[in-house]
């Protein structure tokens, strides 16, 4: 039992300490881990669980037997034109006020996050965790019109989009030496890294994602897809403005940033790459380490753990500036992993392939068009009308109708004005969706009108407005849920230009001749007596 209610709880991220996803399993069950929580702490006391630090002496054999996928590469390993390039990004992007805290929503509750974000990565690529959706803001990717509100922000991305090649390569070589996969990659470009990657920091214009120095063999297919980071989350959190940081609570490991989590929404055994830059100084540097019993706290650690095993020690690994680590192979899903907070400002830039199965602007798009070829007009007249009323085929078009609406407009204009700090690439692919939503829209009002009418077979009829009845419930509560999102206490905290807009919105008397209304609730009332 002990050992069950560890596993669960090392799932929980508190509120306050969040930076993944958590599965919907874990967020449907929270109340019941929160409880399992208290009891395991309880039955723990005054105790907590082992852990080791590099001070350790069996620190590295414990690494090399139970955490053998962690992967570190100090700084010096790393090109020092590249540590240049990526920690001067860092700085150029706080300096434009380009991190931001998201409004995260946890069993109907919004809390901010006290560590603030940008993500960064291929264009129309999104991250979703906690309920909120991000969207990169685009590297400079060949083919692609980009404009960036100044040239240190195209460098900035720039330099992040040579320091994700890196680390792709990186985490190609990490891999084959650890024999996870019998293929080899037969391009002696990857022999040759570090020379070429010199080559390329001086090349002039942008690279492109396929453009990318390292060539795998068909063979090695696999390992390329979990290792092709499609965007970074960039983090920031300067632990000194936070006015209370939360203790580790099993290992007693310290201040934590960043609370036990698995990452998530990402192609399954994926890498994940970390480059970590802690804006250090001396008087930091020079704490007595021989002194401490554990980790150093004020230097910046990754904390690990096995999920599902309390007799394994638990990790704690220096951080330092320009330090990388990765996450190889099923890592991510084994063990988990937590930020320990030291005493300076910390950026972080890690480096995933996000599941973009749902998530990009390709896909809505293409689920959009798909919705509207149910949509036909009159050669004559121009009169629109609907071509099928069967019920597969209204379930779909007004599940693609919450989709585009909930997942993508109502998300994209809850966090501001926030990406025009950057650049205003989003802005037309938005418009674009929101004209088809607003096809969309004239779409679910042609099958309100259809099913009104009686000369139709009351039992097809039935079957369809069953069917559109859920569909229409759900589009009702969330908007109501959004709506009073953008009302919180929390959204009225926020500057001007990131304060959440409840876009889109309309009123009955409003100019924007929508078809339906914005407050479903007589239509939803209308609807349930007709199939009563």
């Amino acid at each position: 039992m002990f050992l069950f209610l560890f596993t669960c709880l090392g799932a929980i991220l508190l509120p306050a300490y969040i930076e993944d996803v958590i599965s919907v399993e874990e967020n449907r069950s929270a109340e019941c881990l929160l409880f399992q929580k208290k009891k395991l702490l309880e039955e723990l006391g005054e105790n907590r669980l082992p852990y080791l630090t590099p001070s350790d002496a069996d620190f590295h054999q414990l690494w090399k037997t139970k955490y053998s996928k962690l992967i570190f590469r100090k700084s010096d390993t790393v090109p020092e034109e590249l540590h240049q390039m990526v920690q001067e990004s860092f700085l150029t992007l706080r300096e434009h006020d380009c991190f931001f805290q998201d409004l995260v929503r946890i069993k109907g509750k919004d809390f901010l996050t006290p560590v603030s974000r940008i993500l960064i990565g291929n264009p129309g690529c999104t991250y979703k965790y906690l309920n909120t959706r991000l969207f990169t803001v685009p590297w400079p990717t060949e083919g692609y019109d980009i404009k960036y509100c100044s040239p240190r922000i195209h460098d900035a991305c720039k330099a992040l989009m040579r320091l994700n090649d890196y680390l792709h390569i990186e985490a190609v070589r990490a891999l084959q030496g650890q024999n996870f996969f019998e293929t080899k990659i037969k391009d002696t470009t990857l022999i040759d890294r570090e020379q070429s990657f010199a080559t390329s920091l001086t090349e002039q214009g942008s690279v492109s994602r396929g453009q990318s120095s390292v060539c795998v063999a068909e063979d090695d297919r696999s390992l390329k897809n979990r290792t092709s980071y499609n965007l970074t989350l960039l983090n920031y959190m300067d632990p000194l403005q936070m006015l209370y940081l939360k203790q580790e609570p099993y290992f007693g490991m310290g201040n934590v940033a960043v609370s036990w989590h698995h990452d998530e929404n990402l192609v399954e055994r994926s890498t994940v790459a970390v480059y970590s830059y802690s804006c250090e100084d001396s008087a930091i540097q020079e704490s007595n380490e021989q002194e401490l019993k554990g980790r150093d706290p004020a230097v910046w650690h990754v904390g690990l753990k096995v999920a599902w095993d309390i007799e394994t020690p638990g990790l704690a690994v220096p951080l330092h500036q320009g330090d990388i680590y990765l996450m190889l192979d099923d890592l991510n899903m084994t063990h988990q992993h937590c930020v320990l907070a030291g005493l300076s400002p910390r950026f972080s830039s890690t480096h995933r392939v996000a599941d973009s199965s749902r998530g990009t602007l390709e896909y809505i798009i293409g689920r959009c068009e798909l919705a509207l070829q149910n949509l036909q007009t009159d050669s004559d007249s121009m009169a629109l009308s609907l071509k099928s009323l069967e019920a597969t085929v209204v379930k779909q078009v007004e599940e693609i109708h919450n989709e585009v609406e909930f997942e993508w407009l109502r998300q994209f204009w809850f966090q501001g004005k926030r990406y025009l700090k950057c650049t205003d690439w989003w802005l037309k692919p938005m418009a674009k969706l929101e004209e088809f939503w607003r096809k969309l829209e004239v779409m679910t009002s042609l099958l309100l009108s259809e099913v009104r009418k009686e000369q139709q077979i009351e039992e097809q009829r039935n079957e369809t407005i069953s069917c559109f009845l859920l569909l229409l419930k759900e589009r009702q509560k969330l908007r109501k849920e959004w709506t009073a999102r953008c009302q919180s206490d929390a959204a009225e905290s926020l500057p001007e230009d990131q304060k959440p807009e409840c876009h889109p919105f309309w009123t009955d008397d409003d100019e924007s001749n929508m078809p339906l209304p914005y407050d479903l609730e007589e239509v939803i009332a209308y609807l349930q007596n007709l199939v009563q």
